[in-house]
């Protein structure tokens, strides 16, 4: 019976030994960034071309340009870092259609890493969104989303920049872009991005009020305003 035991015991360490502990070990030039309550990211550099694989003659995923559509620096979460040929590559979440598109870019097209360890985290269902600075909660406020035929897109998506001074009081004082885009209105401006804003109609909220953004009452964006900034998470759902 011992050496039965003995038996079981070895074949136990050998499977064991079968499977990497980690599975970056395979590949020691990899790097993740970030964990449940740590983001980071980076501003573009340049106009790049996003690869399918960290290599420049892999296909090309997407086209991002240097700066966004209303005029700021166009920014990347960070997801990956490898070294390929002497070269540095990364993986980035990309603010393009459809939704969760990554790709791979160099790691000269970005400037210095930028890291946040705040979230804001949309409720759809419960018409809510709380801000988080890693798991302290700092705010929550009710909010208006998309309706049915255009519904708030779901995902981790990240603050894209920061606007004010609009000409219509409908988007209230403070908007805030994400990378979150509409999947049925590309041909608005801009490409159909998602923003969170105020509104001049604070009596309709919370509900499905909006062509895809995320309304709060104008009290509750200024708020939100000093806190969250563009780099920062938001996770749909």
């Amino acid at each position: 019976m011992a050496g039965l035991f003995t038996l079981v015991a070895l074949v136990l360490v050998l499977a064991f030994q079968a499977v990497p502990a980690n599975a970056a070990s395979s590949d020691p030039s990899r790097f993740r960034f970030g964990n449940e309550t740590v983001t980071w990211w980076a501003p573009l550099q340049t106009t790049v071309t996003a690869r399918s694989r960290p290599s420049p003659e892999a296909s090309a995923v997407a086209r991002v340009a240097v700066r966004t559509p209303e005029g700021t620096t166009t920014i990347v979460r960070l997801l990956e870092r490898v070294s390929r040929g002497g070269r540095l590559w990364l993986r980035v979440s990309l603010p393009v259609l459809p939704n969760g598109t990554t790709g791979w870019i160099r790691r000269e097209d970005v400037g210095g890493y930028q890291r946040t360890t705040r979230r804001l985290v949309v409720d759809l269902g419960a018409f809510q969104a709380t801000l988080f600075d890693g798991r302290r909660s700092l705010l929550t406020a009710r909010i208006g989303i998309g309706q049915r035929r255009w519904p708030t897109p779901t995902g981790t998506f990240f603050v894209r920049n920061q606007l004010t001074k609009f000409a219509s009081p409908v988007y209230g004082p403070v908007a805030f872009g994400l990378s979150a885009r509409s999947a049925v209105l590309t041909d608005w401006p801009a490409g159909g991005f998602v923003g969170i804003h105020g509104t001049n109609r604070p009596g309709i909220l919370p509900g499905r009020v909006s062509h895809g953004c995320i309304r709060l009452r104008n009290g509750d964006i200024l708020r939100l305003a000093r806190l969250l900034a563009p780099g920062d998470l938001v996770v749909i759902r």
